[in-house]
Protein backbone atom coordinates (compact mmCIF):
# COMPACT_ATOMS: atom_id res chain seq x y z
CA UNK A 1 0.00 0.00 0.00
CA UNK A 2 0.89 3.57 -0.17
CA UNK A 3 1.36 5.60 2.62
CA UNK A 4 1.72 9.43 3.80
CA UNK A 5 4.99 10.80 2.25
CA UNK A 6 7.53 10.61 4.96
CA UNK A 7 9.97 12.21 2.68
CA UNK A 8 9.53 15.90 3.22
CA UNK A 9 11.87 17.01 0.28
CA UNK A 10 10.83 14.08 -2.19
CA UNK A 11 10.33 15.55 -6.03
CA UNK A 12 11.87 14.88 -8.81
CA UNK A 13 15.42 15.69 -9.18
CA UNK A 14 15.27 16.55 -13.05
CA UNK A 15 12.22 18.43 -14.79
CA UNK A 16 11.46 15.53 -17.71
CA UNK A 17 9.25 16.53 -20.54
CA UNK A 18 5.62 15.13 -20.04
CA UNK A 19 5.82 15.32 -16.19
CA UNK A 20 3.26 14.35 -14.06
CA UNK A 21 4.02 16.78 -10.95
CA UNK A 22 0.61 18.44 -12.20
CA UNK A 23 -1.42 15.77 -13.01
CA UNK A 24 -1.29 13.76 -9.28
CA UNK A 25 -4.42 15.00 -8.16
CA UNK A 26 -6.28 13.40 -11.19
CA UNK A 27 -4.30 10.29 -11.31
CA UNK A 28 -4.61 9.52 -7.92
CA UNK A 29 -8.56 9.07 -8.45
CA UNK A 30 -7.62 6.44 -10.33
CA UNK A 31 -5.15 4.65 -8.84
CA UNK A 32 -5.78 2.09 -6.24
CA UNK A 33 -4.98 2.38 -2.69
CA UNK A 34 -3.47 -0.73 -1.77
CA UNK A 35 -1.26 -2.36 -4.01
CA UNK A 36 1.36 -5.33 -3.42
CA UNK A 37 4.21 -4.49 -6.62
CA UNK A 38 3.90 -0.87 -8.48
CA UNK A 39 5.46 -1.15 -12.18
CA UNK A 40 6.16 1.73 -14.36
CA UNK A 41 7.62 0.94 -17.31
CA UNK A 42 8.36 4.59 -18.16
CA UNK A 43 9.05 6.03 -15.23
CA UNK A 44 10.69 9.63 -16.44
CA UNK A 45 11.18 12.09 -13.88
CA UNK A 46 9.41 9.30 -10.92
CA UNK A 47 6.53 12.47 -10.04
CA UNK A 48 4.06 9.59 -9.88
CA UNK A 49 6.20 7.14 -8.19
CA UNK A 50 7.45 9.38 -5.58
CA UNK A 51 3.98 10.67 -4.88
CA UNK A 52 2.11 7.71 -4.21
CA UNK A 53 5.29 6.30 -2.11
CA UNK A 54 4.41 1.93 -2.63
CA UNK A 55 6.45 0.36 -0.25
CA UNK A 56 7.71 -2.27 -3.45
CA UNK A 57 8.05 -0.77 -6.80
CA UNK A 58 9.78 -1.52 -9.75
CA UNK A 59 10.55 1.38 -12.15
CA UNK A 60 12.00 1.19 -15.75
CA UNK A 61 13.37 4.06 -18.62
CA UNK A 62 14.96 3.16 -21.88
CA UNK A 63 17.11 6.09 -21.05
CA UNK A 64 20.18 4.39 -20.14
CA UNK A 65 21.59 8.08 -19.03
CA UNK A 66 18.07 8.73 -16.74
CA UNK A 67 18.50 5.28 -15.15
CA UNK A 68 21.83 5.55 -14.42
CA UNK A 69 21.23 8.68 -12.37
CA UNK A 70 18.39 6.97 -10.02
CA UNK A 71 21.40 4.31 -9.65
CA UNK A 72 24.18 6.64 -8.85
CA UNK A 73 21.71 8.64 -6.43
CA UNK A 74 20.65 5.24 -4.33
CA UNK A 75 24.14 3.88 -3.99
CA UNK A 76 26.75 6.80 -4.80
CA UNK A 77 25.17 10.01 -3.68
CA UNK A 78 28.12 11.91 -2.18
CA UNK A 79 30.35 11.52 -4.62
CA UNK A 80 27.44 12.76 -6.92
CA UNK A 81 27.31 15.62 -4.87
CA UNK A 82 30.76 16.54 -4.50
CA UNK A 83 30.81 16.43 -8.28
CA UNK A 84 27.70 18.35 -8.70
CA UNK A 85 28.81 20.82 -6.67
CA UNK A 86 32.00 21.85 -8.44
CA UNK A 87 29.98 22.61 -11.96
CA UNK A 88 28.77 26.25 -12.83
CA UNK A 89 25.94 27.54 -15.24
CA UNK A 90 28.20 28.40 -17.70
CA UNK A 91 27.30 28.85 -21.65
CA UNK A 92 31.33 27.40 -22.66
CA UNK A 93 31.46 25.04 -19.35
CA UNK A 94 27.90 23.31 -20.89
CA UNK A 95 28.78 23.26 -24.30
CA UNK A 96 32.26 21.12 -23.34
CA UNK A 97 29.70 18.67 -20.69
CA UNK A 98 27.45 18.03 -23.80
CA UNK A 99 30.03 17.19 -26.02
CA UNK A 100 31.50 14.23 -23.86
CA UNK A 101 29.09 11.51 -25.59
CA UNK A 102 30.72 12.58 -29.43
CA UNK A 103 33.86 11.03 -27.27
CA UNK A 104 34.54 7.33 -28.41
CA UNK A 105 35.42 6.23 -25.15
CA UNK A 106 31.90 8.16 -23.39
CA UNK A 107 31.01 4.87 -22.07
CA UNK A 108 34.29 4.42 -20.24
CA UNK A 109 33.26 7.40 -17.80
CA UNK A 110 32.76 6.78 -14.63
CA UNK A 111 28.73 6.21 -13.68
CA UNK A 112 28.89 9.41 -11.24
CA UNK A 113 30.48 11.24 -13.87
CA UNK A 114 27.68 10.13 -16.39
CA UNK A 115 25.11 10.84 -14.21
CA UNK A 116 26.33 14.52 -13.11
CA UNK A 117 26.27 15.24 -16.40
CA UNK A 118 22.89 14.05 -16.90
CA UNK A 119 21.86 16.48 -13.77
CA UNK A 120 23.65 19.05 -15.13
CA UNK A 121 22.41 18.95 -18.36
CA UNK A 122 18.88 18.93 -17.30
CA UNK A 123 19.33 21.70 -15.29
CA UNK A 124 21.15 23.96 -17.73
CA UNK A 125 19.58 23.21 -20.81
CA UNK A 126 16.57 24.87 -23.07
CA UNK A 127 13.76 24.29 -21.56
CA UNK A 128 14.77 21.17 -19.59
CA UNK A 129 14.01 19.10 -22.21
CA UNK A 130 16.19 15.89 -23.11
CA UNK A 131 16.69 15.48 -26.86
CA UNK A 132 18.90 13.66 -28.92
CA UNK A 133 20.33 13.32 -32.39
CA UNK A 134 20.19 10.41 -34.50
CA UNK A 135 23.54 9.37 -33.67
CA UNK A 136 22.25 9.29 -30.06
CA UNK A 137 24.24 12.46 -29.15
CA UNK A 138 22.44 15.03 -27.00
CA UNK A 139 21.65 18.16 -28.49
CA UNK A 140 19.31 20.73 -26.80
CA UNK A 141 20.53 24.25 -26.72
CA UNK A 142 21.84 26.25 -23.66
CA UNK A 143 18.92 27.58 -21.47
CA UNK A 144 18.41 30.97 -20.16
CA UNK A 145 18.21 31.04 -16.74
CA UNK A 146 18.33 33.22 -13.88
CA UNK A 147 20.57 30.67 -11.20
CA UNK A 148 19.93 27.12 -11.95
CA UNK A 149 20.49 25.21 -9.02
CA UNK A 150 22.81 22.67 -10.18
CA UNK A 151 23.04 20.51 -6.87
CA UNK A 152 19.77 20.10 -4.78
CA UNK A 153 21.38 18.49 -1.63
CA UNK A 154 17.95 18.67 -0.14
CA UNK A 155 16.41 16.74 -3.10
CA UNK A 156 19.12 14.60 -3.81
CA UNK A 157 19.33 13.13 -0.68
CA UNK A 158 15.16 12.73 -0.09
CA UNK A 159 15.41 10.83 -3.69
CA UNK A 160 18.35 8.86 -2.04
CA UNK A 161 16.77 7.86 1.01
CA UNK A 162 13.56 7.20 -0.72
CA UNK A 163 15.16 4.90 -3.11
CA UNK A 164 17.18 3.16 -0.47
CA UNK A 165 14.60 2.64 2.24
CA UNK A 166 11.67 1.79 -0.50
CA UNK A 167 12.07 -1.59 -2.06
CA UNK A 168 12.24 -0.17 -5.88
CA UNK A 169 14.06 -2.36 -8.29
CA UNK A 170 15.67 -0.20 -11.12
CA UNK A 171 15.55 -1.26 -14.67
CA UNK A 172 16.71 -0.08 -17.99
CA UNK A 173 15.37 -2.43 -20.91
CA UNK A 174 12.49 -2.66 -23.47
CA UNK A 175 8.92 -2.42 -21.38
CA UNK A 176 7.78 -5.30 -22.93
CA UNK A 177 10.67 -7.43 -21.65
CA UNK A 178 9.69 -6.36 -18.30
CA UNK A 179 5.96 -6.57 -18.39
CA UNK A 180 6.37 -10.17 -19.63
CA UNK A 181 7.99 -10.99 -16.06
CA UNK A 182 6.01 -8.90 -13.76
CA UNK A 183 3.90 -10.67 -10.91
CA UNK A 184 0.00 -11.37 -11.39
CA UNK A 185 -0.79 -8.74 -8.68
CA UNK A 186 0.73 -5.97 -10.00
CA UNK A 187 -0.67 -2.89 -11.09
CA UNK A 188 1.08 -0.78 -13.93
CA UNK A 189 0.93 2.44 -14.95
CA UNK A 190 2.24 3.40 -18.41
CA UNK A 191 3.07 6.75 -18.89
CA UNK A 192 4.78 6.34 -22.55
CA UNK A 193 6.08 9.06 -25.04
CA UNK A 194 2.35 10.96 -25.96
CA UNK A 195 0.80 9.90 -29.39
CA UNK A 196 1.58 13.74 -31.25
CA UNK A 197 -1.24 15.57 -31.64
CA UNK A 198 0.38 17.74 -34.28
CA UNK A 199 3.18 16.62 -37.08
CA UNK A 200 5.60 18.92 -35.32
CA UNK A 201 5.15 17.86 -31.80
CA UNK A 202 8.16 14.83 -31.79
CA UNK A 203 10.37 18.08 -31.21
CA UNK A 204 9.94 16.69 -27.96
CA UNK A 205 11.14 13.59 -28.51
CA UNK A 206 13.70 12.58 -25.89
CA UNK A 207 15.11 9.07 -27.44
CA UNK A 208 16.78 8.87 -30.31
CA UNK A 209 14.33 6.71 -31.79
CA UNK A 210 10.73 7.96 -31.72
CA UNK A 211 7.84 6.19 -30.32
CA UNK A 212 5.97 5.97 -33.24
CA UNK A 213 2.41 4.71 -34.44
CA UNK A 214 3.78 1.14 -34.77
CA UNK A 215 5.03 1.77 -31.05
CA UNK A 216 1.75 2.41 -29.75
CA UNK A 217 0.29 -0.20 -31.54
CA UNK A 218 2.73 -2.68 -29.74
CA UNK A 219 1.96 -0.73 -26.51
CA UNK A 220 -1.65 -1.39 -26.96
CA UNK A 221 -0.98 -5.09 -27.75
CA UNK A 222 1.20 -5.28 -23.83
CA UNK A 223 -2.06 -3.91 -22.72
CA UNK A 224 -4.37 -6.84 -23.83
CA UNK A 225 -1.74 -9.39 -22.89
CA UNK A 226 -1.61 -7.65 -19.12
CA UNK A 227 -5.65 -7.33 -19.37
CA UNK A 228 -5.54 -11.33 -20.25
CA UNK A 229 -3.05 -11.89 -17.19
CA UNK A 230 -5.81 -10.01 -14.67
CA UNK A 231 -3.29 -7.45 -14.31
CA UNK A 232 -4.87 -3.89 -13.91
CA UNK A 233 -3.43 -0.79 -15.62
CA UNK A 234 -3.67 2.94 -15.79
CA UNK A 235 -2.24 4.86 -19.11
CA UNK A 236 -2.18 8.52 -19.75
CA UNK A 237 -2.04 9.61 -23.25
CA UNK A 238 -3.16 12.22 -25.54
CA UNK A 239 -6.36 12.69 -26.38
CA UNK A 240 -5.91 12.08 -30.36
CA UNK A 241 -8.34 9.95 -32.46
CA UNK A 242 -5.96 7.56 -33.37
CA UNK A 243 -6.02 6.48 -28.90
CA UNK A 244 -9.97 6.86 -28.51
CA UNK A 245 -10.10 4.14 -31.05
CA UNK A 246 -7.02 1.89 -30.19
CA UNK A 247 -8.43 1.50 -26.87
CA UNK A 248 -12.37 1.61 -27.44
CA UNK A 249 -12.40 -1.86 -25.55
CA UNK A 250 -11.17 -0.47 -22.20
CA UNK A 251 -12.39 2.49 -19.93
CA UNK A 252 -11.34 5.90 -21.02
CA UNK A 253 -11.74 9.06 -19.52
CA UNK A 254 -10.81 13.03 -19.99
CA UNK A 255 -9.06 14.73 -17.24
CA UNK A 256 -7.64 18.70 -18.01
CA UNK A 257 -4.22 19.06 -16.96
CA UNK A 258 -2.46 22.17 -16.75
CA UNK A 259 0.69 22.33 -19.65
CA UNK A 260 2.88 24.96 -20.88
CA UNK A 261 2.74 26.72 -24.22
CA UNK A 262 5.84 26.05 -26.26
CA UNK A 263 8.66 27.88 -24.70
CA UNK A 264 6.51 30.11 -22.64
CA UNK A 265 7.40 28.92 -19.37
CA UNK A 266 4.47 31.61 -17.48
CA UNK A 267 1.76 30.96 -19.51
CA UNK A 268 -0.23 27.52 -19.01
CA UNK A 269 -3.35 26.33 -20.30
CA UNK A 270 -5.47 23.22 -19.45
CA UNK A 271 -5.44 20.50 -22.41
CA UNK A 272 -7.11 17.21 -22.38
CA UNK A 273 -5.26 14.18 -21.58
CA UNK A 274 -6.80 10.45 -21.61
CA UNK A 275 -6.87 8.00 -18.95
CA UNK A 276 -7.27 4.55 -20.11
CA UNK A 277 -7.95 1.69 -17.68
CA UNK A 278 -9.07 -1.99 -18.11
CA UNK A 279 -10.96 -1.53 -14.60
CA UNK A 280 -13.66 0.39 -13.03
CA UNK A 281 -11.99 3.16 -11.17
CA UNK A 282 -14.74 3.48 -8.55
CA UNK A 283 -15.17 -0.33 -7.90
CA UNK A 284 -11.84 -1.35 -8.91
CA UNK A 285 -13.53 -4.34 -10.50
CA UNK A 286 -12.17 -5.52 -13.99
CA UNK A 287 -14.15 -4.55 -17.13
Amino acid sequence: MHSPNTFPNLKPFVKWVGGKTTSIPSLLQYIPEHISTYVEPFVGSGAVLMALNFDRAIINDSNSELINAYNVIKSNLGELEFYLSTLIYDRKLFDEIRSWDREPDFDKRSAVERAARFIFLMKTCYNGLYRVSKKNYFNTPFGNYKNPTICDTPTLEACSSFLNQKNISILNQDYQSLLDIIPDDAFVYLDPPYFPISKTANFTQYQSESFKQDEHLRLYESCVQLHKRGIKFLQSNSDVPHIRELYKNFNINTVAVSRRINSNITKRNAVNELMITNYDKDTLALI
